[in-house]
């Protein structure tokens, strides 16, 4: 018999149905060993020898392996066919190495998909493990922990508030910002367009745009106001048009390649929405199952079976016209495309979707990779391209209709790829029209445009820009993105990745003190040096050296660096972006609401960045990184209106968009101000809203038992509704303005049942002074009713009850349980536990203490 082990205990089940009772198929539930989170892990000036450790969550299954080779001779790592899987063979290799001395055999297998076929001929083809792709994972994890555990601590001191970088991670996120400041820094400009209705003599409608005035041909912003449209529209409404020519062509549109792993994420996340992670996730599922081949690839070529069983289960389904000649190839133009395995495809092709019984989101994943697969070896699509020219006699004006009919679907019968942002394609299908036959005009119409900024990214325009980058790995994609949210960088608002203020500073600061390890050309020349290790054309110890001699020269640099320099230094750099030039020709760092300050960059406590005024905190004028423009509603501030003689603004701060009523003075220094809670849109405050906000909290009633008065309030930690000292949070801000007694009441009472340290138990009775001070009480606690004197809590023994316990009876329980407690908790004096006994002893029976004593533990014990 032999061990085999595999990533996933699903795997493993799966593998084992396969191989059946000759072999013992275990799961190493991934990785098995790490570098530890501390200094030192990787040693530059020992070779770089790095440190392992066995995780303690993994002990467990290393010990299963290493119990199973006792009685069986050969170990065949099965990981997964990537560099990540080879480095987990090398590792349980290493972590298994005492249990492997006496004659035992290691044998590494790959297969591409997890089916009885591919699993039964790996087996029939060992082979040792790849020192040369575990070469580029040692160079790849190296270089991370050296950037990482170097880097991140200039952060912390220079930029607080910061929480990491990483090699790829903090590159990823430069994109992220620049495209960002691209945007803010775009300035609209307007064009205009002409369009006209116009008719057959049959009375066929269709729509043409104007491309000739004047006898010019038009570009996008010769007509650029709305006067010049007027006089555009005159022009044609003045001239009879004629169908000058009429042109068809035939087209034909070729199937897109089957998925790799960035062109799954990117296509997964425009059709459903789904991230990178929660994509690779459902992939790892479907390929544990044996559903489809292994999901993390740069690969697109299909194995030649799989090709002919997909050109059988077309011809099934469709028919023979959609099959094409010959099968088709594909081949990657990806920057640095590497680990040639085959594409994702479905490892049964006549397996359709409805047929699979698995969870929705890996139901709607396996449907878009079956599609996907399928159509691309299906038959072009032919189409029929449409172009009409109509003009004047004069040749003054032109205009032009185009359309395209679909002579043949072929491949689109199944699938056409989702787009980012739209492409203009004019898909109008045209009637039947005649050169030389007269236009109609029914209508013209001038419309008028702005140009549009770059947009922002998607995590699939984002994974696809670093694809073509050649930044980063498949494999890799998903944790990047997001780790870039988790640190709080970036922030994902409907599908779109939007930068944080703290990784705008933290972009800033990297791009000024260590610019060349965030550049887009090092970091994948550097990914191409980690494939030729891979390759076995470099030593990977050469790559690391070179990079540490450069990289610590430049931490070296930042050692004498001070926080209010570094604030200085990104200020400089970012102040085309946060300053830009005013309207006026004014001073663009002048504060707006004094007049004699000066604007500059500064960060909070929490790591947040922010506008402030020199002149605090006599002036309290702030705004946000992303507020460029002090006047535009969506970031500067604004007025809402008046209430009361007071004026009610909306205004952007450190902590983000907030209200305030009237504005500070020397006689109100702070003026009522209330932050907008998650959820709403400043674009949308208006005056009833910012009202609504400045009367909180707000008194809902005096509670039914004790007539204390509950309100409801939004708070740090969100909206919620308050009695006495119990906090209780409500899901939504809206419910805030809305709750009624009976529900807060319910709200109240369930955080209380929860036992929140916020909220005090409730007395039972009050049983008077104790002769050393202080009030004894019968309190009811989590373990049931105790007597309480200052720090001491003695439990009461079952058969006394509560209501009957006497100031004797709770004298003697208080001191058996200071006796046992040391005389540490004691309550009003210093030494309580000595008094209390001394009175215990005047007022107890000899023996009723040490029963006392036990009762006490009982309960505690239970």
């Amino acid at each position: 018999m032999a061990v085999v082990v595999v990533e996933s205990p699903a795997k493993a089940k799966t593998i084992n149905k396969y191989l059946g009772s000759d072999y013992t198929v275990l799961a190493s539930y991934g990785h098995v060993r790490d570098l530890p989170a501390k200094d030192g892990s990787v040693n530059p000036e020992d070779g770089f020898a790095m440190l392992w450790e066995v995780a303690p969550e993994s002990k467990k299954h290393v010990r299963a392996i290493a119990e199973a080779l006792k009685t069986d001779d050969t170990l065949i790592l099965a990981t997964d066919p990537d560099r990540e899987g080879e480095a987990i063979s090398w590792h349980l290799k290493e972590a298994l190495a005492t249990s492997l001395k006496k004659g035992k055999t290691v044998r590494r297998v790959t297969f591409n998909a997890i089916t009885k076929n591919a699993v039964t001929e790996a087996m029939g083809k060992p082979r040792d493990v790849d020192m040369e792709l575990v070469d580029a994972y040692l160079a790849r994890r190296a270089l991370d922990y050296l950037v990482g555990f170097n880097l991140s601590p200039v952060l912390w001191r220079k930029l607080p508030g910061a929480k990491s970088a990483g090699r790829v991670q903090s590159v990823c996120l430069r994109l992220i910002v620049e495209r960002e400041m691209e945007i803010e820094a775009f300035k609209a400009r307007e064009y205009w367009t002409v369009a006209a209705t116009l008719a057959t003599p049959r009375g066929q409608e269709y729509e043409a745009r104007l491309t000739v005035l004047g006898g010019k041909k038009l570009d996008k912003f010769d007509i650029a106001n709305e006067t010049a449209a007027e006089l555009a529209v005159q022009a044609i409404r003045s001239r009879d048009l004629t169908v000058k020519s009429v042109e068809s062509k035939p087209a034909a549109r070729n199937p897109y390649a089957p998925f790799m792993t960035s062109t799954l994420q990117q296509e997964a996340s425009r059709k459903f929405g789904m991230g990178a992670k929660a994509c690779m996730s459902a992939a790892q599922r479907l390929y544990e199952a044996g559903h489809i081949t292994y999901m993390r690839t740069d690969g697109i070529d299909m194995a030649p079976e799989a090709v002919m069983a997909a050109r059988d289960e077309i011809k099934r389904r469709f028919g023979a016209a959609y099959v094409p000649d010959s099968p088709r190839m594909y081949k990657n133009k990806a920057k640095n495309a590497q680990e040639a395995h085959e594409c994702i495809r479905p490892t049964d092709m006549s397996l359709s979707p409805e047929k699979l019984k698995v969870a929705d989101d890996q139901r709607k994943l396996y449907d878009l990779i079956w599609k996907r697969t399928i159509a691309s070896q299906m038959a072009a699509a032919r189409l029929e391209r449409t172009t009409v020219d109509v003009g004047s006699a004069d040749n003054q004006v032109e205009l032009r209709a185009t359309g395209q009919v679909v002579m043949f679907d072929g491949f689109l019968k199944v699938y056409d790829e989702g787009r980012d942002d739209e492409d203009g394609e004019d898909g109008a299908r045209l009637p039947q029209i005649a050169e030389g036959e007269p236009a109609e005009k029914r209508k013209v119409t001038p419309e008028q445009h702005f140009t549009q900024p770059p947009p922002r990214y998607t995590e699939a325009t984002l994974v696809k820009r670093m694809e073509e980058l050649g930044i980063g790995r498949p494999s890799t994609y998903a944790s990047i993105v997001s780790t870039i949210q988790d640190r709080e960088y970036v922030r994902k608002d409907k599908n779109r990745l939007i930068p944080e203020d703290k990784g705008r500073l933290v972009t800033a600061f990297l791009t000024n003190y260590f610019r060349h390890y965030v550049e887009y050309d090092f970091t994948a020349d550097l990914e191409g040096e980690l494939d030729d290790i891979s390759a076995g054309e470099r030593d990977y110890k050469d790559v690391l050296s070179r990079f540490w001699r450069d990289f610590t020269a430049a931490i070296a640099e930042t050692a004498d660096l001070r926080i209010g320099e570094v604030l200085e230094k990104i200020d400089d750099f970012l102040a085309p972006h946060l300053y830009p030039a005013r309207a006026d020709g004014g001073d663009p760092r002048l504060c707006q609401t004094c007049g004699t300050g000066r604007l500059s960059l500064k960060t909070a406590r929490s790591g947040g960045a922010f506008i402030g005024c020199s002149n605090y905190p006599n002036c309290r004028y702030t705004r946000s990184l992303s507020a460029v423009n002090g006047e535009d509603g969506a970031g500067g501030d604004r007025v809402l209106g008046e209430d009361a003689g007071d004026e009610i603004s909306l205004k952007s701060g450190r902590f983000g968009p907030y209200v305030q009523r009237g504005e500070a003075t020397e006689a109100n220094p702070k003026p009522a101000r209330a932050s907008l809670p998650k959820g709403w849109s400043p674009e949308a405050m208006d005056l009833e809203k910012a009202l609504r906000l400045l009367s909180l909290p707000r008194e809902i009633g005096p509670h039914p038992e004790d007539g204390e008065m509950v309100e409801a309030g939004i708070g740090r930690y969100g909206p919620y509704v308050k009695h006495g000292r119990i906090y209780a949070n409500l899901p939504e801000a809206d419910e805030v303005f809305a709750i009624g007694m009976n529900r807060a009441v319910e709200v109240i009472a369930q955080k209380a049942g929860r036992g929140s340290r916020a909220s005090a138990p409730a007395a039972l009775r009050d049983l008077g002074e104790h002769p050393d001070g202080g009030k004894i009480e019968v309190m009811s606690g989590r373990y049931g009713p105790y007597v309480k004197w200052g720090k001491v809590n003695a439990t009461l023994p079952k058969e006394m009850a509560p209501e009957v316990v006497t100031v004797a009876e709770a004298l003697e329980l208080i001191a058996a349980k200071a006796t046992k407690s040391g005389g540490k908790r004691g309550g009003a004096a210093k030494k309580p536990a000595a008094k209390a006994k001394t009175a215990s002893k005047a007022t107890a029976k000899p023996k009723a203490a040490p029963k006392a004593k036990a009762a006490a533990r009982k309960p505690a014990r239970a």
